[in-house]
């Protein structure tokens, strides 16, 4: 397969991918972005990489090769992929009650939601009943204890609510109590560093210089009109979050399994290359090709009561729902407008990375922009 190569290096760009390069250089001259990555992997093959623009909003630092940047939720992708791993040995099952690997999450009516349920955003626990602060989502066992003692917020299994901050608090203590590591470490150990991927749920201190700022948008994310006013108030405001805090040591270097991760596209897409192609990746299994298809396996659809609009669930992905060209393709996205794609049947995976944040929470459409050239010229090149 051809590359094209990051801009501004001075290297040929292939004619195959051009479109995709004149995209992103279009949105690093028009403003829309400031420092961004893109990257595309084909049969485990990266085929495109770019990288360009500046890692701080005063446009004093280059983005280079190795500038890593805060995704917010597509963090939520690794710590799926780190879920399925576990499962895929047989050490988790993910229709058993998550009781049963975490005996205290029995309380206040939970017994039977299931680890499905928590990855499908279905388990009632979108956000917490008590009060936190931020200090608290550094203090693992405080927020973990908190969610295993309360109630539901609606039935288990009846409607999606996504789990913004929860759900790498739930799935992360499930992976721990299991594997006696944290999520952070198990993905570190057993994904990250065998592919040589730079992407970290805890970033270590000497890494900080290499980090992209990012740009806060001009406002808050707007609450979706279809969503439950009151729960979305919950998860957006306990605790509230500006985007400032993601300069700090505190949260970069937290494992917080939801929001978390640092890294670039080029990572996002070669890690997901397991899901891909089978559970294979850099010459390496990591998961059986069943193991990563059950990710498909959809546990919820309709109107999510947080964000407000159809989403069909998988266990720790959305499921295609028609707008990308293959069915078998798991998504999801970030706060700002980060993105990662992953087509099964064309053993594709996309992946965006930005600094310069729009307001939405699940990517948006600079990152579809870019996967729709490469869409286009794919398909062009197979005619």
């Amino acid at each position: 397969m051809d590359t094209i190569y990051p801009v501004g290096d001075g290297r040929p760009v292939t004619e195959r991918f051009a479109g995709v390069r004149a995209e992103f250089e279009q949105s690093l001259a028009s403003g829309e972005d400031v420092g961004a990555s893109f990257c595309v992997t084909v049969d485990g093959e990266t085929v495109v990489d770019l990288w360009g623009g500046f890692a701080d909003e005063v446009r004093t630092r280059p983005w280079r090769a190795d500038t890593i940047v805060g995704v917010y939720s597509t963090t939520k992708t690794m710590t799926a992929l780190t879920a399925l791993l576990v499962a895929d040995r047989g050490e988790l099952d993910f229709a058993a009650p998550v009781a049963r690997y975490w005996p205290e999450f029995a309380a206040a009516g939970k017994a039977d939601v299931t680890v499905a349920q928590l990855m499908s955003h279905s388990s009632g626990m979108c956000g917490w009943r008590e009060p936190i602060t931020e200090d608290d989502l550094y203090d693992w066992e405080k927020a973990t204890a908190l969610l295993a003692a309360q109630a539901p917020y609606w039935k288990p299994g009846t409607a999606s609510g996504y789990h913004g901050l929860t759900q790498g608090y739930l799935v992360g203590e499930v992976v721990r109590r299991i594997t006696g590591r944290s999520l952070g470490t198990v993905f570190r150990e057993e994904i990250a560093a065998p592919l040589s991927a730079d992407f970290h749920i805890g970033l270590p201190a000497a890494q900080d210089p290499r980090v992209a700022e990012l740009i806060p948008p001009p406002g808050p994310p707007p609450m979706a009109a279809g969503g439950d006013r009151d729960l979305q108030a919950n998860v957006a405001g306990n605790p509230e979050l500006a985007v400032g805090v993601t300069r700090t040591r505190a949260f970069r270097g937290a494992e917080i399994p939801a929001i978390g991760g640092i890294g670039n596209a080029r990572a996002i897409a070669e890690i997901h290359a397991i899901l891909a192609n089978g559970g294979t990746a850099g010459g390496r299994r990591f998961l059986s090709e069943a193991g990563c298809r059950k990710a498909l396996e959809r546990q919820v659809e309709g109107v999510d009561l947080i964000l407000g609009v159809p989403i069909s669930f998988g266990l720790g992905f959305a499921v295609n729902s028609g707008f990308m060209p293959n069915p078998d393709t798991l998504y999801w996205g970030g706060y700002g407008g980060s993105l990662a794609i992953i087509d099964m049947e064309a053993r594709t995976t996309i992946a965006y990375a930005m600094n310069k944040m729009s307001g939405t929470t699940t990517g948006d459409l600079r990152a579809f922009g870019l996967a729709m050239a490469f869409w286009d010229a794919a398909e062009s090149s197979n005619r």
